[in-house]
């Protein structure tokens, strides 16, 4: 595709869009430990898949190119617009950056990287202190930090969709969990009774509404 709408082949935008969300998240997320480096590698390949399409190769509007075409006739499914499928698929035909699924994105984004920054301030204060996390987005959820990537990781979805970020999306959130378990087995190790108190009181992912623990 060559004509003058066409929204891809822009490698550098890729480039420092991966370098600016991962180098983002790095900055709130601190990784230290082995299991922290392999969290933040697999959401490091989930940004990069993300922005190689966005703006490199649309390997999902090529691979769907048939099907689109055929039930969206006489749309150019190759500008970049097009790219925001949720948006096309529903309707939406004003600019996709100002649709529903596109602002919803932005919950889901600035909510995951707010849980991640905050999650490493409390982290880092009970770390510094040696004691057990328990304030702060802790007293809401076991794992705020694990829960923060994954809300950014859908919100991504939300924003624009592509068949290999959402097969890598459950694969992660299954990754996280099993991260997340193998942890619970230090802090055990580590808290003994106080932690086995703390994960019966609070959830691992999911908070429940109106209850903060402390």
């Amino acid at each position: 595709m060559t004509h003058a709408d066409y929204g891809y082949g822009l490698w550098g935008l890729a480039l420092v869009n991966s370098a600016v969300f991962i180098l983002f998240a790095f900055s709130f997320f601190k990784p230290q430990t082995k299991r922290d480096w392999r969290s933040f590698g697999a959401f490091s390949a989930f940004i990069i898949a993300l922005f190689t399409e966005m703006y490199g190769f649309p390997l999902t509007i090529y691979l769907l190119s048939g099907w689109l075409q055929s039930r969206y006739p006489g749309f150019d499914w190759f500008t970049h617009d097009a790219g925001h499928l949720l948006e096309e698929l529903f309707g939406w035909r004003q600019n996709p950056h100002f649709g529903p699924f596109h602002l919803l994105s932005f919950v889901f984004i600035g909510g995951g990287f707010t849980l991640i920054a905050s999650a490493w301030n409390t982290l880092y204060a009970a770390q510094r202190d040696g004691v057990l996390a328990t304030t702060g987005v802790y007293g809401w959820a076991r794992h705020p930090q694990y829960l923060g990537f994954i809300l950014v990781m859908f919100g991504f979805l939300l924003q624009w969709p592509t068949l290999l970020t959402l097969l890598m999306f459950p694969v992660l959130v299954v990754m996280y969990v099993r991260l997340a378990r193998s942890e619970e087995g230090d802090a055990i190790a580590t808290f003994g009774a106080d932690y086995e108190s703390y994960r019966r009181r609070v959830p691992g992912f999911i908070p429940r509404l109106g209850r903060v623990h402390s």
